[in-house]
């Protein structure tokens, strides 16, 4: 006889991250090619000789740099093991009944119904609109009294597309103070939105207590190996998150290393620009051999190719490059180094691919 598990359990699928395989070029988890620069590096190494230690269970440091980085007070600012730990706490803290719902566009990113269910809640998917963004109409319609969270993804992942400051603000205005509205920015060093329409949720959230940003060290700080996010929210809403916090799960080298980013400032993110030259590099080759691109705001593009798209994968990955298909949605391609882009447009763009894709 085996212990009792959660029966619901058997219904939830495993995250799946994108694959890897020896000698083939990976464009599928979002990753940077780059390196952490040589300041962070050393931050590590100087790190890693504490390891018998335990880290800062409070992340004090860390916190204290990211206020001040962002310029709000310390009390706003909750860290977790990467954003994606955080959207399983905000579940925690706001949902305690299986009639709880937790409300998100789709397709977006794959952990919101994972965590939505690991945390005994419901999932409530509003389709994306025709331009595979965000229908915010839609989701203000989908509000109910049982609503209690609100994932909007902003750049979206995996479509790439972004939602304007104003048109968000216009959203925000529609949903009832009491529901949570997080604003998950994994991909806002990305984003080259008009300064006028640029939707910086920290700047959006400052006066509304019921919006909570998510960012991450992961993607342009190029620190996805040692699993470091944050939360900036209202003082409330940031205590709730340390009390369900998992003790310890941010560690030592990894507080170190993203305070050494922060310190580092542009020097690290203007890697950004490089990877945006290359992302729309990569979309213009791509609509000009005919592929569905909608226009990008992160660092993949997307391939609205529907049931084609894990034949399109399996297809590319015999070439030797290693995408991201999504079932019967489309595919996520990461901006990779130029030499592994080139690689992939060589197969994609080839006249034999897009006859069997495009047709």
């Amino acid at each position: 006889m085996s212990a009792r598990i959660r029966p619901d359990l058997e219904s939830i699928p495993a995250y799946s991250p994108g694959r890897s395989h020896p000698g083939a070029v990976k464009l599928a988890s979002n990753e940077t090619t780059l390196g952490p620069l040589p300041t962070v590096a050393k931050a590590i190494a100087e790190a890693a000789e504490l390891a018998n230690r335990y880290p800062d269970n409070q992340s004090g440091e860390l916190r204290a740099a990211i206020a001040k980085f962002h310029g709000v007070e310390v009390e706003r600012i909750a860290v977790g093991c990467g954003s994606v730990a955080l959207c399983q706490e905000l579940v925690q803290i706001t949902c305690d009944s299986p009639t709880d719902e937790v409300l998100f566009a789709w397709r977006s990113f794959e952990a919101y119904p994972i965590v939505t269910q690991v945390g005994n809640a419901t999932s409530v998917q509003v389709p994306l609109t025709e331009g595979l963004g965000h229908d915010l109409d839609a989701m203000a319609a989908a509000i109910t009294d049982r609503t209690r969270l609100i994932f909007v993804c902003n750049p979206n992942n995996p479509t790439g597309t972004a939602v304007g400051r104003d048109e968000l603000i216009r959203f925000l205005d529609k949903v009832p103070e009491r529901i949570l509205v997080v604003l998950d920015e994994a991909y806002y060093e990305y984003l080259r939105l008009p300064a006028q329409d640029h939707p910086n949720g920290v700047e959006i959230g400052r006066d509304r207590p019921n919006v909570l940003v998510l960012r991450t060290f992961s993607k342009a700080y190029g620190l996805a190996g040692l699993r470091v996010g944050y939360a900036v929210g209202h003082p409330e809403v940031i205590t709730a998150l340390l009390k369900v916090h998992i003790p310890f799960s941010v560690n030592r080298l990894a507080q170190a290393a993203a305070m050494a980013c922060l310190e580092a400032g542009d020097e690290l993110l203007d890697r950004t620009d490089r990877t945006v030259a290359e992302r729309d590099r990569m979309r213009a080759a791509l609509v000009e051999a005919g592929y569905p691109i909608v226009p990008s705001e992160a660092n993949f593009v997307w391939l609205a190719l529907g049931s084609r798209s894990a034949e399109f994968g399996e297809a590319s990955a015999e070439a030797g490059v290693l995408v991201r298909p999504y079932g019967t949605d489309g595919v996520r391609v990461t901006a990779g180094d130029p030499h592994e882009n080139d690689k992939f447009l060589a197969f994609a763009t080839d006249p034999e691919i897009t006859g069997r894709f495009l047709s």
